[in-house]
């Protein structure tokens, strides 16, 4: 294994906001995200153990595309976390206390089907689509029908 090998990869993903002082409350109060290292323009999250960066991106604005999933319109593009079931309903109830507008509620996608899965969206201050989804039986996150 080499010194850039590690047992599960973490993944680096940074997104354009257009108010980082909003970004900071969303993703630090009401996601309960930890804040690393930051300058003027930007500012890195410790997304469970992954880098995430918000970049301040003067006028973004988010992109409108939508795909139909199981009778929703998905967003897209979007990110997000794959959480176990209780930490799911804990963060569902943590949006919903903070007043978080849902894109699609929190519901069972796919129900009785391969890849069964508790799944939400919402969207960041600057519009950028978030989904936090779970599932009962991890056999199933990469199922095929």
């Amino acid at each position: 294994m080499s010194t850039f090998d590690s047992p599960v990869p973490r993944f680096h993903l940074a997104v354009p906001v257009d108010d980082l002082a909003a970004a900071r409350a969303f993703y630090g109060d009401v996601l309960g995200l930890e804040q690393g290292r930051s300058a003027e323009t930007w500012t890195d999250w410790n997304l469970h153990g992954h880098q995430f960066v918000t970049h301040l991106v003067p006028g973004h604005t988010a992109a409108g595309a939508r795909n139909p999933v199981d009778g929703h319109e998905v967003p897209v593009p979007h990110f997000g976390l794959l959480l176990s079931v209780p930490a799911f309903h804990e963060l569902a109830a943590r949006l919903r206390s903070a007043g978080t507008e849902f894109v699609i509620e929190p519901y069972v996608r796919f129900e009785g089907q391969p890849g069964e899965q508790w799944t939400m969206f919402l969207r960041d201050p600057a519009g950028n689509a978030l989904e936090f989804k779970a599932f009962a039986d991890d056999a199933q996150v990469f199922a095929t029908g």
